[in-house]
């Protein structure tokens, strides 16, 4: 089949461009530990993918963190954009696998980070021009897993959700792609591995961003 089948790819961020899952826990865990407020079983995989408005309500009221959710977000996000100043956690391959598609397809992006993160990791790594579209999940109504998110990224594109690839890493991100309707490439977190339902809904499962070229993503329009 010919390239023109695939349309459109989107990006993940977190755990597919930038190796920040991590950084996000230890932030979030240090707020809550600094509040005297224990870590319960299961909340780092429960907040993946949540919108900053989710993720912010579930450290208040489930938790237990003290102080407004959106005083508590604005906390967690001025800590992690204080770590990115130090250091840009780019993942090995980042840069350039987006630049190598970005020469094929339109590029966009649905991130659970907010959108003050979201462009100082693109104008940072110099890839702000190779995205044709960047949503956060705090702009739609609903984080991860939901679709709501991609399904923004593809109007926005104004491309069908069935002809776009998206490159996905954790459980969440890749229920809301295929719930979307794309395609999903799985490059698997290896701090946080995505449940094997979640990885099942991927078309192709990679190894790193190396791996992910112009003809494996040309070649997802001949698997249906």
């Amino acid at each position: 089949m010919a390239d023109r089948e695939i349309q459109a790819v989107v990006f993940d961020l977190d755990g597919v461009l930038v190796d920040s899952e991590q950084q996000w826990d230890e932030v979030r865990r240090g707020v809550a530990a600094e509040a005297g407020r224990p870590w319960p079983a299961g909340a780092t995989r429960a907040l993946q993918g949540m919108s900053t408005p989710e993720w912010s309500d579930y450290l208040t009221a489930v938790i237990g963190v003290p102080g407004r959710p959106q005083d508590v977000a604005a906390e967690v996000i001025d800590r992690m954009a204080s770590r990115y100043r130090l250091r840009l956690p780019l993942l090995p391959g980042a840069t350039e696998v987006v630049r190598r598609l970005a020469s094929h397809w339109p590029l966009g992006l649905a991130s659970s980070s907010p959108r003050q993160l979201i462009d100082a990791v693109l104008e940072s790594a110099n890839l702000a021009s190779k995205f044709r579209v960047s949503v956060s999940t705090e702009e739609v109504q609903a984080g991860k897993p939901s679709p709501a998110v991609y399904e923004e990224v593809v109007r926005q594109l104004t491309v069908d959700a069935q002809q776009a690839v998206a490159i996905e890493d954790s459980s969440n991100g890749l229920r809301s792609a295929a719930r979307a309707g794309l395609r999903v490439i799985a490059v698997p977190n290896k701090a946080f591995p995505p449940d094997k339902d979640a990885l099942s809904l991927a078309s192709v499962v990679v190894h790193s961003l190396d791996d992910i070229t112009a003809r494996l993503v040309t070649s997802l329009a001949e698997r249906g």
